[in-house]
């Protein structure tokens, strides 16, 4: 979902070329989306993946998992798709470096 080529070499040294850990992490998502009731076709596990890397990169580490919560709720809420709203956190978290701290959020 991003505009940046994956770093293949990152992702080897982070576990992410594991056939193993993918068909868990696959295995882990199914279930987890069943349990919740949700559809597992939805989830798009590397696209949200993606925009994790990009918040843990581009504003901090703890803001992945914020990141990726607010996508879910903002598309469980209706206010616009699961696609919409991944692109929209990667662009915002791709210029968090340029707007840092000073950025201002629209109410």
């Amino acid at each position: 979902m991003t505009d940046h080529e994956p770093d293949k070499d990152r992702e080897t040294r982070m576990g992410h070329d594991d056939p193993a850990s993918d068909r868990s992490v696959a295995a882990w998502t199914r279930a987890l989306a069943v349990d919740l009731g949700v559809d597992p076709e939805v989830v798009d596990v590397q696209g949200l993946l993606d925009v994790a890397r990009d918040a843990a990169h581009g504003v901090a580490r703890p803001a992945a998992p914020l990141t990726t919560f607010l996508i879910g709720y903002a598309a469980g809420s209706g206010s616009g798709g699961l696609a919409e709203a991944m692109r929209r956190a990667s662009v915002l978290a791709d210029g968090w470096g340029d707007q840092g701290l000073t950025h201002e959020v629209d109410a």
